[in-house]
């Protein structure tokens, strides 16, 4: 289990394609502080249909997008 499972389960129960936390709202939903791990778990995020599309040190906050799927056709294997 992830430590940031509980924010992953939060945007994926959002309900909108896209959105922004502040890092003060994810630490918040995540019950944890945010740092510079959320960088490598960040990836997890596509296992919930989103990823994480910008982040802003400036303003403090996480731009987040649902993924669309690739219109490229899978490769046949034969």
């Amino acid at each position: 289990m992830s430590k940031f499972e509980p924010l992953w389960d939060w945007i994926k129960e959002n309900g909108t394609d896209s959105f922004i936390l502040t890092f003060e709202e994810i630490e918040k939903i995540a019950g944890i502080p945010l740092d510079h791990s959320f960088l490598n778990h960040k990836k997890e995020l596509l296992d919930y249909g989103f990823m994480v599309e910008k982040i802003s040190l400036k303003k403090q906050d996480v731009a987040f997008r649902k993924e669309i799927p690739s219109s490229r056709p899978p490769y046949l294997i034969m």
